[in-house]
């Protein structure tokens, strides 16, 4: 058994997660994948999670199945077409049809369930307010209330713990969170990013993950190793 401290890592299988991972290892915990699978159109990407898990070696890795199409709401859960070559003022200019009612406080709230039955007091995300901004559940303000919510509602928290919730990526740009990533050995052609692959799992070049995805392997002067349908 590790003799690391615990850390629990939402592993989504994207860019983003899989360089949070690689921070949580770096950073001398022992890291507890956690893949939500919840009913979401690109679903190629729970093998891009447990691909990364493994190649980052993580202590555990564990997927959960929450159908959120239960409540729709989204292009990701829904019936609802996926916005494509939307230009960068678009892209930033309200919250995207793309966001998903309240998942990342629901995802959380799992990886705090998650955290506080394996010993875990510290818990890391990928989420990031620069090239995402139009989701609200990926600000700084977000997290600093979670972890607030974390310390009062839990019996950890109560008798004495203390939980954190980590989000090193959350100011940087994609360029800087691609080149973080290569020096700490992530593989990038394991991930996956894109919201509407084709059958064959290929990346469709033309929504808004997809393109910031790819200008930011320009940005950082790296090869972008994604399969993209066209």
């Amino acid at each position: 058994m590790s003799a690391l401290p615990r850390a629990v890592v939402l592993l989504s299988g994207g860019l983003d997660s899989a360089t949070t991972l690689a921070v949580a290892r770096r950073d001398g915990f022992a890291c507890y994948a956690l893949t939500i699978a919840y009913g979401q159109r690109h679903a190629v990407e729970l093998q891009a999670a447990a691909a990364v898990a493994r190649a980052l070696g993580a202590a555990e890795h564990r997927q959960m199945h929450l159908d959120l199409r239960a409540f729709g709401g989204s292009a990701l859960t829904a019936d609802i077409p996926v916005p494509t070559d939307r230009t960068e003022a678009e892209m930033t200019s309200g919250i995207p049809v793309t966001y998903v009612p309240a998942r990342n406080t629901v995802f959380l709230a799992l990886a705090l369930a998650y955290a506080e039955s394996c010993g875990a007091f510290d818990i890391y995300l990928g989420v990031n307010a620069i090239d995402y901004s139009g989701y609200p559940d990926c600000r700084p303000e977000f997290v600093r209330a979670f972890e607030q919510l974390a310390n009062l509602a839990t019996k950890a928290g109560v008798e004495g713990g203390r939980f954190h919730i980590h989000a090193p990526l959350v100011e940087l740009t994609k360029a800087d969170i691609i080149r973080l990533g290569v020096s700490l050995g992530v593989d990038y052609g394991l991930t996956h990013s894109c919201y509407a692959p084709s059958p064959q799992g290929l990346a469709c070049g033309h929504c808004d993950s997809c393109q910031i995805r790819r200008a930011g392997f320009v940005a950082a002067g790296v090869p972008d190793p994604t399969r993209y349908a066209g």
